[in-house]
């Protein structure tokens, strides 16, 4: 009897929350998650797992969910322009929709479920991205128990990309149990004028493309045109595309993450933010990281004033703290004590 009992409690059940970076790395080796080769160590981040491109990207007359079929079945004549293929790489044009098989396949258990948000990179060029699923009634969620593919619809915005297999332009978040926030916090823009009186950056049209393997090599100018505020306040056009940044500095503790929400409307007209996780550890190091928003005003001119309110910041409980926190040795961070930064896409900003 006394053998037993020990033997019982030496499995301890993990509590709910997002799974961290050791959890993820079981569930790989359990084949809850799989792709033919594998997949790479660095695809595990602190509390959510890089996701591939496939081979194939399929040109859509326009967006859509499948509903109650699977996504395959919807791939025909009557919605697919054409294919293209990634394994030689392919331009994705702006003002069109595609449709990409990812590599990585799930296979969850029950009790495990998972939602998909962009890569930061990825929203800072202003490719619009979210993940679709068989039998989906929403973008980006996967329910509990899911089994099968995954793909990710991609819409660049402002920026056509260069794009191959294997590129990485959407990451993934397991949850075990029902999301359950715990706080949220709100922020607002940081634009009080520095030395040099740039508080952020105008993406411009008609630039040449992005090529997604290229990190740091498409000079800042080609690309941006810096924005200065006035008296503390910018003005921003209709359609435009903006990267700008919060006043607070953002610290994600070890045993949480968190996540943007959705604007609230009332809080002004313009959308902020396309990509929106962070992992636990983010500013903890540092103590210095900020937000980096992606802006765009919706139908009119929209003014925008230092400390104004923009966005909110979810948080939510780790199922365990990450062995390799955000921006810790040995951590694949790109963004850890950020301030206005631009994609890692784009060399040194020119003084």
């Amino acid at each position: 009897m006394t053998s037993r009992k020990l033997s019982q409690t030496a499995r301890p059940v993990d509590p709910d929350g997002v799974l961290s970076d050791r959890q993820l790395r079981h569930l790989l080796s359990a084949g809850g998650v799989w792709a033919e080769g594998g997949l790479e160590a660095d695809q595990i981040q602190p509390a959510s797992l890089d996701l591939r491109l496939g081979d194939v990207a399929f040109r859509l007359r326009a967006s859509f969910l499948p509903g109650e079929h699977d996504v395959s079945s919807r791939l025909d004549d009557s919605l697919v322009m054409h294919t293209l293929d990634l394994s030689k790489g392919a331009v994705l044009e702006t003002g069109c929709v595609y449709l990409v098989p990812l590599q990585e396949r799930l296979a969850l258990p029950r009790g495990l479920s998972a939602s998909a948000n962009p890569k930061s990179s990825t929203g800072r060029i202003d490719v619009f991205v979210r993940a679709v699923s068989d039998r989906a009634r929403a973008f980006d969620g996967v329910p509990s128990g899911y089994h099968g593919t995954l793909y990710a619809e991609i819409s660049p915005r402002t920026f056509s990309v260069l794009a191959r297999k294997g590129d990485r332009l959407l990451q993934l978040r397991v949850r075990k149990g029902r999301h359950h926030p715990t706080r949220d916090m709100t922020f607002s823009l940081d634009l009080f004028p520095t030395a040099s009186g740039v508080v952020g950056y105008r993406a411009k049209r008609h630039s040449r493309v992005i090529d997604l393997t290229k990190i740091g090599s498409h000079p800042v100018e080609d690309f941006w045109e810096p924005v200065r505020a006035r008296d503390g306040r910018i003005v921003l056009d209709p359609g435009e595309f903006y990267i700008l940044a919060s006043k607070e500095k953002i610290v994600i503790p070890l045993e949480e993450a968190a996540e943007m929400a959705p604007i609230a409307p009332e809080l002004g007209e313009f959308r902020a933010h396309y990509a929106g996780f962070f992992d636990p550890g983010f500013g903890v190091r540092q103590k210095s990281g900020k937000a980096v928003l992606e802006v765009r005003s919706r139908e009119v001119p929209f003014i925008l004033e230092d400390g104004q309110p923009v966005g909110r910041l979810v948080f939510e409980p780790m199922s365990q703290p990450p062995e390799v926190p955000y921006g810790a040795k040995g951590s694949y961070s790109t963004y850890q004590g950020q301030g206005l930064r631009l994609s890692k896409y784009f060399g040194p900003v020119p003084d």
